[in-house]
């Protein structure tokens, strides 16, 4: 059964998906009506979202946290960020339940943010049929930001860019007013090159990449990394990074999270991670896709003054025998 026939039922039964990494429903709930979920906070920063004009928080809420999130998880995740002042979400026709749930919020609420979402449809087709299905989930007319999903393989990329490729229906999409803006995005180490390569065959709107201190250490990604930022910053184009707070991959360990990762959890060593990454201009930073990450990132995004030193990161490195995901 696809997502798009879930939908349905899922709002007939009220059930959620099982993702591979899923806390239970009691672990979830325990976490979202923390005491802290209801103080005031700190308003996030905001800048300028590319050549969007959107003066978007610096920290973007993730919604892959809600692949597999109860209803009553959501909307509590939902409320602490806006009392962030977040007011831009990022979510995915691919993330199993998070659109439905997101979409559920809105259906009672609005939505008072920049909205994006992405398509892994690699055809005009398929990737309309993305658009369709995220426009019900979401209970929209339209979205701000479409984004073409994890572009790196390059026998996919051709497919994207050729005739009745996915760009095709981006552009129609955007033509018709049911998107504002297109995006691209890609994970792993050659995702700057490629996405560089995408910018060079398309003026897209948006990137995004993982961006963390430990794959900045591999030499040829830095330098991938690089030119991608300058090639952004020439058109104006938004950049948008996540995976901030990889500590290494699972490996054998019992995996304590919703993410794809093992991760940093001591709000000390986030605020080290996310404040290097806000550290360097133009950068916008994607919450992690764990409800309870989320909220420890959103916490150290909005104290953020200055980068931490070289010293501090490699002390952490070091402590925490941090390694590179990819």
């Amino acid at each position: 059964m696809n997502r798009r026939e879930f939908i349905g039922k899922a709002a007939i039964a009220g059930v959620a998906m099982v993702s591979a990494f899923k806390l239970t429903a009691v672990q979830e709930v325990e976490a979202a009506n923390e005491p802290s979920s209801l103080e005031h906070k700190e308003p996030i920063a905001r800048q300028v979202f590319g050549r969007t004009g959107h003066l978007s928080t610096l920290a973007i809420l993730g919604a892959a946290s809600f692949w597999s999130a109860p209803q009553e998880v959501t909307d509590a995740a939902m409320e602490l960020a806006l009392s962030y002042g977040i007011n831009h979400i990022d979510v995915a026709y691919d993330y199993n339940m998070a659109e439905v749930r997101l979409g559920s919020w809105i259906s009672r609420h609005g939505h008072p943010f920049f909205l994006a979402t992405k398509s892994s449809g690699r055809t005009a087709r398929t990737a309309r049929l993305d658009l369709e299905g995220s426009l019900e989930a979401l209970h929209v007319d339209a979205i701000d930001l479409w984004q073409l999903h994890n572009l790196i393989n390059p026998a996919e990329f051709e497919i994207v860019f050729s005739k009745g490729g996915a760009l095709e229906a981006a552009i129609e999409a955007r033509q018709k007013g049911m998107v504002r803006f297109i995006g691209v995005t890609g994970h792993g180490l050659t995702a700057p090159a490629m996405l560089k390569k995408a910018l060079e065959r398309f003026d897209f709107d948006s990137v995004s990449f993982p961006f963390n201190y430990v794959m900045m250490q591999i030499p040829q990604y830095r330098t991938d990394v690089e030119a991608l930022l300058v090639e952004c910053r020439k058109r104006n184009v938004a950049i948008q990074t996540f995976k901030a707070v990889v500590r290494s991959p699972w490996g054998s360990d019992t995996r304590t999270h919703n993410t794809w990762y093992k991760p940093l959890t001591e709000p000390s060593d986030i605020e080290l991670a996310t404040h290097w990454i806000l550290g360097h201009d133009d950068l916008f930073l994607q919450t992690p896709a764990d409800t309870r990450l989320a909220s420890i990132a959103l916490e150290a995004i909005s104290r953020f003054k200055a980068a931490p030193t070289e010293a501090q990161m490699q002390e952490q490195v070091q402590r925490l025998g941090m390694r590179s995901l990819f």
